[in-house]
């Protein structure tokens, strides 16, 4: 699947996601979010949940470009280490690649920013499940 593709999938099945697909290829996935108030906890940072829907996105689009639509692949696991406190002015972009793409489970790895600043403020780690009837097939973008 293509950027383009990729963006009207998840905007049909998940009409509250906010996430813009970038770019994809080759196993990988870059997401942007575009931060506002919403996004905000108190003290004036990003909030882990906001980071956390962007790195398990991230990841989904990266194995949605490898394999295909498929809606029924659901997160088995996620893992993430906020490293710094994010601009809360600035809009969040998440690079995710897939480590292992198997037959029923997909490892991948996220690493988020705040846009135009090349230390990262969180990295993640997540697995997904893949339905028993979605093999992997060749990677596509």
């Amino acid at each position: 699947m293509t950027a383009e593709e990729i963006q009207n999938f998840l905007q049909q099945e998940f009409p509250e996601n906010p996430l813009i697909v970038e770019s994809c290829e080759n196993r990988r996935a870059r997401l942007r979010l575009e931060v506002d108030q919403t996004h905000l906890r108190p003290g004036g940072t990003i909030s882990g949940p906001t980071m956390m829907l962007l790195a398990d996105t991230a990841v989904y689009a990266a194995i949605l470009t490898t394999i295909g639509a498929v809606a029924l692949a659901v997160t088995t696991n996620l893992n993430i280490n906020f490293l710094r406190k994010p601009e809360p002015d600035k809009d969040l972009v998440g690079e995710s690649w897939l480590m292992k793409v198997g037959k029923r489970l997909i490892v991948g790895e996220v690493i988020i920013y705040s846009q135009d600043d090349p230390e990262p403020v969180a990295h993640a780690t997540c697995t997904y499940s893949i339905p028993p009837d979605s093999q992997p097939t060749e990677e596509r973008c």
